[in-house]
This record gives structure tokens, sequence and C-alpha cells, in this order.
């Protein structure tokens, strides 16, 4: 299986020339399939999906296809399964964590997986990238007094009775994405980061929006024109935590 697991997309040369070698040709001889669902639970999502589409479309790909996975329970597969046979690139694009969750369990989606990264190429965005990894972080004793996802490391909540925190557990370590983009998710310095691998049994990616992860058959490689950091569990037990308080 093959991964290019981003922050923010395909933000500098590095990045995309990852995406050209993963796939073994240009963007432009190679079709895709761009999946928004989650960015539709956040507020005014459309608007941001309509900007994506168009980033998308700027891209050059031979053929570009979506996929709303809001829709599937209600189509017969043939509708809409070739098109994801037929792709080269899987790209699933942030939003709601949570809310994506539930739609790739609730869609059938999860079961399908596996089986189209035998020949595509997954590339995820914040929330679709996180999608692969081992597991989601969400507030436990709040999903349990009140049944809502609640990520209180980016302030995010899935809406009421579609929010889920299961992942598709294809690679064995965790991503916290938009390292340092302060302004729009204030916890997210590496101080405050260091603390929340604490919290987690396996390695943890922090990566910039100028940082993806490549994974190829369980072996990772860092892609970075910006910042990122590796918090592995043995390193965290020894070292003492910074603090930014």
């Amino acid at each position: 299986m093959k991964f290019l697991l981003t922050s923010a997309g395909l933000t500098n040369t590095s990045i995309r020339v990852a995406l050209e070698d993963l796939l073994g040709k240009p963007i432009a001889s190679s079709k895709a399939v761009y999946i928004p669902t989650a960015m539709y639970a956040n507020p005014g999502g459309s608007g941001f999906v309509w900007n994506e589409l168009r980033e998308q479309g700027e891209l050059g790909w031979q053929e570009l296809g979506m996929l709303e996975l809001t829709t599937l329970p209600s189509l017969p597969e043939h509708y809409w399964l070739p098109s994801l046979e037929a792709a080269d690139v899987i790209w699933v694009g942030g939003g709601n964590t949570g809310y994506l969750s539930y739609w790739v369990q609730a869609s059938g989606f999860a079961q399908r997986v596996p089986r189209l990264l035998s020949k595509a190429v997954y590339v995820g965005v914040s929330a679709g990238s996180m999608m692969v990894t081992h597991s989601l972080h969400v507030n436990l004793s709040e999903l349990k007094e009140t049944g809502m996802y609640h990520d209180d490391e980016y302030n995010e909540a899935a809406p009421p009775n579609a929010g889920s925190n299961k992942t598709l557990g294809l690679v064995d370590f965790v991503i916290r994405p938009h390292l340092n983009l302060v302004e729009y998710f204030p916890n997210l310095t590496l101080c405050y980061l260091e603390r929340a691998a604490s919290r987690v049994d396996v390695p943890m990616y922090a990566i910039d929006d100028q940082t993806a992860i490549q994974v190829v058959d369980g072996k990772v490689v860092v892609i970075s024109e910006g910042e990122w950091k590796l918090f592995e569990k043995e390193q965290r037990d020894k070292e003492e935590r910074c603090d930014d308080e």
C-alpha cells in the first residue's frame, strides 16, 4: 500500500514530486477521485469544498471525479465503485475528523479501501490523513457523559449522532497536522503536542502544512520543506517535558 499523508495537500514542490514518484507517472497522466465529506461538517464547509475542487482542477489531473460518502448508502454500488477502481489516486480531504470517521464506516467505504489500495495511492489531507492511522483523539469523559465525539486538541466536535473515533488502522502511528498554525488551532505548538503524545502508545508525528508523511508497504519517509517532529514512546518515557505556559 502507498500513502501520502499531508497536513494541507500538495503545498510545495517536494510533496508534489513525492506523489508523482509514488504514481510512477506525472499527475497529468493520472486519474483521481476526491472525497470532500469531512469538510461539510465545518461552518461554511460547502464553500471550502468549492475552493478545494478548484484547487484540484488546477493540479492538472488527466481525469478528476468527486465522491461524496454520505450518498453511498442510497446508491447501487455499480454507480460509484468503478470510478474508485479506475483511480490512480484516492484523495480524502480534510475537515471534521469525527464526521469523516462516521461516514467512512457507515458508507461501506472502509471495507473497500484495502483492496482499492492494491492499485491506487491514498492521499490524505488533515482529517483524511488521520483516518488511516492507528487512532483518533477524543475527550473520552465527555463522550461518556454526552455522547459527543469532541477532539479537544483541535476544539472540534462531530455533529450529534454522526460521530466516531474509529480509523482504518492501515499505518501504525498517529498524526497531528497543522503544527504551529496557532491562529486557527491555538493548542498546536510543539510543547502542547509533546504532552499530547504522552497519551498515546504508538509513535506520533506532528507535521506542519509544508510536510507530508510517505508510507510505502510500511516504510515511512518524511517529506518536508517546513517543520515536523516525531514523538516516539521510548523517547517520551525518558525526556523531561517542555513547559510553554
